[in-house]
Formats: structure tokens, sequence, C-alpha cells
């Protein structure tokens, strides 16, 4: 078994960041070390892909060997499962996720649905280290959440959380404490407000983007609690799964009602976009859930109910596909399939999808530069 020694400064400081909290108990002078599942995990260029109705979160090879998995797969329903995962992304040797649940009459062996409303960070050996939210609870008081649909790791430490069905974002500090929310529950402005959030990242200005999927819009607010800048791409869009500030300062959206991703400029003119269901055997709405763009100029696309995840490059082609081939079927493709070693023999209407170390248009879990004039 590799021991990971924590080289990388900030990893570190996340170790020591969970002591105070209770999560880890380091003794002094103590070297800050774990051991890790083995040579293969965590490496750059590796993908975490939230295998949604299969209950769990994968890291897996470019070549889609599985070689970590967190969750016990499409039978269980028990928390020592992530149930419809919707979101992962890799802290550091941690993985956090959100878990929402399944909703009645979606899966034939649970057909009244489970309720699972946590966002967790798991260490490398599935150890739950830090909860937010309750398995089998839901609810908007302190440590509830209905329907966290994502989360985001900020560099202070705290975690952004989408709790769609209360509408609203929260950023928790590892204490369990809300310090910021949007909307701030005194406003009242119906312009403000939110209907089925399903994203929020931190843009190194401050601000926050979200994907108000249900408004059919993506928007920037400040900590002002005021809207600074809304994207629909020329009001085109039907909801809005996902959103992410580029390089270039544009902005890529997840258009899941429309099948398609499209990239817009600051002034939301599309410039780019790119459909999913234009493959012959392809479902009639897969509602991709997820576009991120790669350090490479590629698209990684989670494209939900066509059971796949692909990469497509700027030319449109796909240069990599994840899960069984396009097997058409109903609200849900027929390629579903669930396999401990490889996705080649299939996933589950996968809702994200990440390549580890690339942080392209994401908030970044650590401030990498570690300058003054920026967030990041």
């Amino acid at each position: 078994m590799k021991k990971y020694h924590y080289k990388d400064l900030a990893t570190k400081a996340l170790f020591i960041a969970l002591v105070p909290v209770g999560l880890f108990i380091v003794a002094a002078g103590a070297s800050a070390q774990i051991d890790m599942p083995g040579p293969g995990f965590n490496r750059p260029g590796d993908i975490t892909i939230a295998d949604q109705f299969n209950n769990r979160v994968i890291e897996i090879k470019t070549n889609g060997a599985i070689v970590w998995q967190f969750g016990l797969g499409p039978n269980d329903f028990s928390p020592r499962s992530i149930i419809g995962c919707n979101d992962a992304q890799r802290v550091g040797p941690f993985t956090l996720m959100a878990g929402t649940g399944t909703p009645p009459g979606i899966i034939t062996n649970i057909p009244g649905g489970a309720v699972d409303n946590r966002v967790i960070l798991v260490d490398p050996f599935g150890n739950i280290v830090w909860q937010y939210g309750q398995f089998g609870q839901t609810g908007d008081g302190p440590d509830l959440l209905n329907t966290p649909v994502q989360c985001t790791w900020l560099p202070s430490f705290d975690v952004l959380i989408t709790d769609q069905a209360n509408n609203r974002i929260i950023e928790v500090n590892l204490d369990k404490q809300i310090v910021w929310q949007y909307p701030s529950p005194s406003d009242t402005n119906a312009a403000d407000q939110l209907s089925s959030p399903n994203s929020a990242e931190l843009l190194e200005n401050g601000h926050v983007l979200i994907a108000d999927l249900n408004d059919e819009r993506a928007i920037e607010v400040n900590r002002d609690d005021e809207i600074v800048k809304t994207f629909t791409a020329g009001m085109t869009v039907s909801n809005v799964a996902f959103a992410s500030r580029l390089p270039n300062g544009d902005t890529l959206l997840t258009d899941s009602g429309n099948a398609r991703i499209v990239e817009v400029n600051s002034n939301d003119v599309p410039v780019w976009e790119y459909f999913t269901d234009t493959g012959s055997n392809s479902v009639a709405a897969p509602l991709p859930t997820r576009a991120v763009r790669l350090r490479n100029g590629n698209t990684l696309i989670s494209d939900q109910f066509n059971n796949r995840v692909i990469e497509i490059n700027m030319a449109k082609k796909i240069v990599a596909s994840y899960g069984l081939p396009l097997a058409g079927g109903g609200t849900i493709g027929n390629n579903i399939g669930y396999d401990l070693h490889t996705t080649q023999k299939g996933l589950y209407s996968p809702y994200d999808a990440k390549v580890v170390g690339d942080y392209t248009g994401l908030t970044p879990p650590f401030d990498f530069d570690g300058d003054q004039d920026d967030r990041f």
C-alpha cells in the first residue's frame, strides 16, 4: 500500500483544516500522511464520474478502466452508497460528492424512490470525513438539504452547495454554518429568486455563476445579492443545467432542454454549440447535465439519459466515449450497464464528469498561485 505524503501544500492545508472540526487527529509533530489505495489512484488526467443511478462515484483511466469507486451499485440504497449522485469533485486525495436520492417511478427496483440529501467528503478508502445534510431526511433547517444537485469546494475551505428543491445556493463552512446564501432570506425581489438551480461556481472576481434551471438562464451574482449579468444564449436556452466561465471570458452553458452545449460571449451571443441528440440511436431527450471545457480545448459532456460521457473536440468530433454504444430507448436509453472494472460495459445516467487536476472554467479547490490580486 502506497503512502501519500503531503508535498502539495494545498492538500496539507486541507488536512490541517479538517483537524479542528474533529475529522482527523494528528499527533503533534507527526508528518501528515495517509495510506492510498494504489498507484493508479488520483492521477492527473483520470476522470471522475458521478454515475447517478448506479449510486456511485468512480475514477477511471482514459481507456475506461475503473481504478476507484465509492458506492455499492444500483441495488444498494443504504448510506454506504451515494444515492442518485449528481456531482463529484476531487479535493486533494478526498472526493466531494452530492447525493440527491432517486425520485419515485424512475428506478424499477425501488419504485417509491429513495431519499438521500447529503453532501459528503470521502477519503480514498470510502470513509466519510465530513457531511452536510442527512440520509433519509429532507428539510431546510440546520444541516438539512432538499436535493443538493451540486457542490463546489472553495479555496477558503467552505463548500458551495446548490440546494435545488430549496431554491437556494448556500455556502457552508466546515463547522456546518451557513455563511452566505443566495438569494438572501430577506430578499423578496421576484427577479432575484431561483427556480430549481442546478449548479454554482465561484468566479475569480468573487461573483458566483449560477445555472438557474427552470428560469432558463444562468446568472452571475455578487455577494450583495445583486444580479450583474444574465446569460440565455439570446433567449434560446431551455433548462440550463450547468454554467462555467472560460479563460477567454466566454460562458459555457449546458442547455439541457435542447440537448445542446452552447458557448456564449460576454454579450450573450452564441459562438459555438454542440448537440448530443443527433446520433441515430440517441433517445429523444437525453438531457445532458454537464459540459466542462478541458485544458486541451476539448469539452467533456455528461450525456445523462444517453448513458454516456463523451469528449468532443472543437470540430465537434467525438474523440472519446465512456459507456455502452447508443441503443435507443424511451426516457432513459437501453444501453444501461454496471461493471466494477470498466465503463465500457455501461453507465446509468451519468450526471457529472471532470478530469482530475484540470480546473479549466471551474472553481479550483485551492488557491494554486497564492497571489494577492485574485482568488485563485
